[in-house]
């Protein structure tokens, strides 16, 4: 999906929404006329100090370790270039187009700050490739998230210089020189404190950050809509969830997914059904009872972490830094641990969100816990065996997501002879947050598809408008309680209805916007 609107790049921050559209649906950019003055007038500065005897870090000397050693100025595009050609050092599976396109969009920001004297004309390759498509090849491995993500970010600069490989706007792979001059586009010389502006910057475990914040702010509200399906089906009640009960303790969050879980369970016949007085239990289990403290307690931990990353895209991160009084600092801006931090707090939250989701769906299928329903919801139990294997296949993601929070924030280990000797591991806490938010994605899907059929499996009395609303949208494309079928790939549609949205869509066309 292509979006038309070009996203203006300039000094100002970025929006999450900024982010979204030219990551995630190939949204064009633009560059300011107040960028390109910036950089213009920035420029001006390094260009002084290439021209000078007096060091300057990353204009006339080596890197890292090695910055004590003075360049000749008739070395100095040399340096760039060997920077770029070296770090480009990644390892491992290319890591997704949208990953990259964001970290692009996000160095290209700091560029059009003017804090770190590149040329306009440098910039505006970067916002050529973007808006051509041309996507460079970018690795699993080699950042530590410190001094920047250094290898991912030259593997984009090593594009800019017209080497490399690259993926075209059709996603094929070609040399980097081949892709564009197909595109128009020419590469350029890297001139002084070039290559270092282009490689020194959190923007890949920011562009993650953004894109997963994105993405559970709608996975939560799904959260939601599960528990409440659950709930239901589980016969349990929502006097628990009044907003009364809910203030007693007042986390926003919380009150947040109690008021949905009201709204979804708004007129339900099934749980009209079971307040005759017939009923002898006195409290729900946790899972259906504390639903909205923990998926609460994750919508807080989501509303933190866009704190973080609201305050990274208003950031200029590079070093050395020009700043307005034309001085030029080195500085410690570019580590990473302010992202690292919540990334690795996100995929606590992600964990516990789904471990409590896969105990609901558990107790659905046994039928010493279910009120009722069938064991493992099978057509006909030991001819049948239903969802007993879905809720292996949600454990099994579980099991993995309590590895996946395993923070990679507390690790360090040093680098370049000592000089970088504390390293953030922000880069690596955003690739497991992507694997971890990927597997919630599954296990909600899950609790989604059995909930649907327990909710089925208690007709004749009707669910409320949300859940039933949710119900109805699944039996669009996934029959309902019957024999036992090729499971994989109805578990693998609801994952995408889940994924796209359309189960939150589904809700909200009866409770109206979820919170």
């Amino acid at each position: 999906m292509h979006d038309s609107g070009a996203v203006a790049v300039g000094p100002e921050p970025l929006t999450f929404d900024d982010v979204i559209r030219v990551a995630r649906h190939g949204a064009a950019v633009r560059l300011t006329d107040d960028a390109i003055a910036e950089m213009a007038a920035s420029r001006g500065r390094i260009e002084e100090l290439a021209e000078g005897d007096t060091p300057a870090y990353g204009v006339s000397t080596g890197f890292g370790a090695l910055a004590t050693r003075h360049i000749d100025p008739a070395l100095r595009a040399r340096l760039q270039r060997s920077l770029i050609r070296s770090h480009a050092a990644g390892s491992g599976p290319e890591v997704e187009t949208e990953v990259t396109r964001a970290m692009m969009l996000l160095r290209l920001h700091t560029l059009a700050t003017g804090h770190t004297g590149v040329r306009p004309t440098t910039a505006r390759v970067l916002e050529s490739l973007l808006n051509a498509g041309v996507t460079p090849v970018v690795h699993e491995y080699g950042s530590l998230g410190c001094s920047g993500d250094l290898a991912p970010l030259s593997h984009v600069a090593l594009t800019i210089m017209g080497e490399g490989v690259v993926r075209d706007a059709e996603g094929r792979l070609k040399p980097a020189a081949e892709a564009l001059k197909q595109s128009g586009i020419e590469p350029v010389e890297l001139a002084a404190k070039e290559g270092l502006a282009l490689v020194n910057g959190t923007d890949g475990m920011l562009g993650m950050l953004v894109l997963a914040i994105h993405d559970l702010t709608r996975l939560l509200k799904t959260a939601d809509i599960s528990a409440a399906m659950s709930v239901e089906a589980l016969l349990g009640t929502d006097y628990v969830f009044a907003a009364d009960l809910q203030a007693l303790r007042p986390h926003p969050g919380q009150a947040a997914a109690a008021a949905n879980m009201r709204g979804l369970l708004d007129g339900s016949g099934i749980m009209a059904s079971h307040r005759d007085g017939s009923c002898t239990r006195v409290q729900d289990a946790y899972s259906l009872r504390c639903a909205p403290q923990v998926a609460g307690a994750a919508r807080d931990t989501v509303a933190h972490a866009a704190t973080v990353a609201a305050r990274e895209l208003a950031s200029a991160i590079d070093n050395p830094v020009v700043l307005a009084d034309g001085r030029v600092e080195s500085n410690g801006n570019f580590h990473g641990a302010p992202v690292a931090y919540v990334l690795d707090f996100l995929a606590i939250a992600v964990a516990d969100v789904a471990s409590i989701a896969e105990r609901r769906t558990d107790r659905m299928l046994d039928v010493a816990r279910s009120h009722g329903l069938p064991a493992f919801l099978a057509d006909d139990p030991g001819v049948d065996s239903g969802h007993m294997i879905a809720q292996y296949t949600q454990a099994a993601i579980v099991s993995e997501l309590k590895r996946l929070a395993a923070p990679a924030s507390v690790d360090s280990i040093p680098s370049s002879a000592m000089q970088e000797d504390h390293v953030s591991m922000g880069w690596s806490a955003g690739r497991k947050l992507r694997r971890a938010i990927d597997g919630l994605t599954r296990v909600l899907a899950i609790e989604v598809l059995t909930a649907a059929r327990a909710l089925d499996l208690r007709k004749p009395y009707e669910p409320g408008a949300g859940t039933g609303a949710v119900v109805r949208a699944l039996r669009e494309s996934v029959e309902g309680p019957g024999p036992d079928r090729f499971l994989a790939p109805e578990i693998e549609t609801v994952v995408q209805l889940v994924g796209d949205g359309s189960v939150v869509a589904a809700a909200e066309t009866a409770t109206g916007p979820l919170a």
